[in-house]
């Protein structure tokens, strides 16, 4: 029996819905490496020097651990709520998006392997245009997620996220919402076209290979290269993003760069890498696998209505 992904289209809401899934499915599993990567990128050389001398985080077990622990084991999912509602919107729309700005790009008579370039553009386009929705759910994510950094005895300033939304909205206004957005385009611009495009492409090279098969096996190794494009390539826009929404000092995504760049060097731009790329790729081969098989039981299920 031919493999039914090969023989029926699924409708824009099907892979908006199955992509959607996907990502909060990916999302559940992995925040809790999101929150370490958080504390470690929003956690500054002065206030390092101000103290100790040694670093509260260290590392991404010990981030956990130390979070664990002081904290409880639910501060690991600080930020789950509004990280679901951001990657239904955010995670659904790049996904669904990609290949009808792929097929725009390259025009609906074109036959034959759609090239990197027209992968990378149609990726880029799709991050920009879905995080532009998505911004507000990132941004209280970031600050449900940075709660863990006030000094003891200052109050929390948000009971949970649809409380943030509102506070926010209330106290700063409803351009605050979109807070970042500049660094937050740069990133998911980046990071969407490293993840989409690398998986894509990884994904076409392997089955070229004798002996690969459109199998979960190969879904697992393009997921890896798309986490490890992601993060090499994302990182630096990923720290800068992650500081402006978690604290207000910044006037701008420039003064934020220069500020920590002058402050502690370039190598702070690479801060959390580690718990980063655990994140991502754990990240990635867990929606790209989710979103195969649900792509491929929706592809059987029109194949059997049909």
């Amino acid at each position: 029996m031919a493999d039914p992904r090969q023989n029926t289209e699924i409708s824009f809401a099907g892979t908006f819905a199955s992509s959607a899934f996907a990502a909060c499915f990916a999302e559940l599993f992995t925040i809790p490496l999101d929150t370490a990567k958080v504390r470690l990128q929003l956690q500054k050389k002065t206030n390092v020097e101000e103290g100790a001398g040694v670093p509260k985080y260290r590392g991404m077990l010990g981030t956990v651990a130390t979070i664990a622990r002081e904290e409880g084991l639910v501060a690991l999912w600080k930020g789950v709520v509004p990280g679901l509602h951001r990657q239904f919107l955010y995670g659904g729309l790049r996904i669904a998006l990609y290949e009808p700005v792929k097929a725009f790009l390259v025009g609906s008579e074109y036959i034959g392997d759609v090239s990197l370039f027209q992968k990378i553009l149609a990726a880029m386009i799709t991050g920009a245009l879905a995080i532009a929705v998505a911004n507000p759910t990132d941004l209280v994510k970031v600050r449900l997620q940075a709660e863990g950094n006030l000094l003891p005895g200052v109050p929390k300033r948000y009971s949970g996220a649809l409380n943030a939304y509102y506070t926010i909205f209330k106290q700063e206004g409803l351009a605050a919402l979109w807070t970042g957005l500049g660094p937050n385009i740069a990133r998911n611009t980046i990071i969407n076209a490293a993840e989409l495009a690398s998986y894509d492409q990884v994904k076409q090279t392997l089955l070229q290979i004798p002996g690969f098969t459109d199998s979960a096996f190969t879904h697992l190794l393009a997921g890896l290269g798309a986490g490890l494009f992601a993060v090499c390539i994302g990182s630096p826009v990923d720290v800068v993003k992650s500081r402006m929404m978690g604290d207000s000092i910044y006037k701008s995504t420039l003064d934020c760069f220069i500020r920590t760049l002058k402050t502690e060097g370039p190598l702070a731009f690479y801060k959390g890498f580690i718990p980063n790329f655990s994140r991502i790729g754990i990240w990635n081969v867990i929606m790209f696998l989710t979103l195969e098989q649900v792509r491929y039981l929706d592809s059987v299920t029109l194949t059997y209505v049909l």
